[in-house]
């Protein structure tokens, strides 16, 4: 007989669930395994909301498990560590990520990729090696294998710091991949979100020319007065599109709603980049001559390992990159999903854990 989520582990642990596709969360009582040789506990203090995080609690990707604590931007301060643990100490500053385990074996793995390890597993909504369900930062505490734990640079402020552990790599990571983030590149941010706005920073920090494309011409002068943008196009507009086709040597594609690609493929130079970073739900329509005409590239890129999670959050340190943030309390979590589904949010909501999470808690 399955244990329930209390039962399964010695370390009690309380949070915020979703119980079914509705998505809605309300206060959860579960439990962690015990600090292993090799792992790292530590008590979370702030936790960044992942549009993933909406798509999964809805199941809108359809492999969703309930109960499920969301939450894959995680950082807080070290509480106990294993007797074989090197990377950190008590009262470090860490954080956690998207992946909390892989196989460690395979091509991906030893090349510091576990990212696309066949057997990654996932924060929240995966399954552990011990057959358990992982449960996310929209917690107490978190627990996890050194390997996945990012040590935050001192002086680095937590609250904005988080969603750097998701929406910081998925940007970062192909921009240098694809060698975008150069400078004399001239590269598109589609999107001005969670993901877009981040884009930007790092792009122009790698010395990259950036140009922000968005159907929301009200957010031109965001982009270019507070986010330092070298320039703004807006989508719709067919007379812009027009003048700035075939100038781009690279784009990142941060939107997670269906939209089309072909104006996109249009803005690339020969030889240039679409790279697909947002997740839609639905099909994205694919036209094929758009890249037979200049040779040009249509790729995905997911997060990055852990060796260059490590490495972003140290350049992103180093050059004073932070997400543009809105702090909320626990309880303002469901607001916050029905905000994030109207993209309400300038621009990446993060829950104060360590302070309002324990008030929610149910009296025994």
């Amino acid at each position: 007989m399955a244990k329930s989520p209390e039962e399964e582990h010695p370390v009690k642990a309380f949070g915020w669930a979703a119980r079914d596709p509705s998505g809605h969360l309300s206060p959860f009582t579960f439990s962690r395994r015990v600090t292993g040789e090799e792992d790292v506990r530590f008590k979370v203090l702030y936790c960044g909301i992942c549009h993933s995080d909406l798509h999964s609690i809805k199941n809108e990707w359809g492999f969703s498990n309930y109960p499920m604590v969301p939450g894959h931007e995680i950082v807080g301060e070290v509480t106990e560590v294993g007797s074989k643990v090197e990377k950190v100490k008590v009262g470090d500053k860490v954080g956690v990520g998207c992946m909390v385990g892989a196989c460690h074996s395979c091509d991906s793995c030893t090349n510091d990729l576990e990212n696309y390890c066949p057997k990654l597993i996932l924060t929240y909504n995966g399954i552990y090696y011990d057959g358990t369900i992982t449960y996310g930062g929209y917690s107490d505490s978190m627990v996890a294998n050194e390997r996945y734990v990012v040590r935050i640079p001192d002086g680095m402020p937590l609250d904005s710091a988080a969603p750097l552990l998701c929406a910081g790599i998925t940007v970062y990571s192909p921009l240098k991949y694809f060698g975008l983030g150069e400078p004399g590149k001239h590269i598109g941010i589609v999107g001005l979100g969670g993901l877009g706005h981040v884009a930007v920073k790092f792009a122009k920090a790698l010395g990259s020319k950036v140009t922000v494309i968005s159907t929301s011409p009200s957010k031109k002068v965001e982009a270019l007065e507070h986010l330092g943008a070298d320039s703004f196009l807006v989508s719709p507009d067919q007379d812009e599109l027009q003048a700035a086709m075939g100038t781009f040597d690279g784009i990142i594609d941060t939107v997670s709603a269906t939209h089309p690609i072909m104006p996109l493929l249009g803005l690339l130079k020969s030889h240039g980049k679409l790279i697909m970073v947002g997740a839609p739900s639905e099909p994205l329509e694919l036209p094929v001559f758009s890249l037979i005409i200049g040779r040009k590239t249509m790729a995905g890129s997911g997060i990055g390992g852990m060796k260059e999670t490590q490495e972003m959050i140290d350049f992103a340190a180093k050059h004073n990159i932070r997400a543009d943030i809105e702090v909320i309390s626990m309880d303002y979590v469901n607001k916050a999903m029905e905000r994030l589904e109207q993209a309400d949010v300038r621009y990446r909501f993060v829950i104060d854990i360590g302070n309002t999470l324990a008030a929610t808690k149910p009296s025994s």
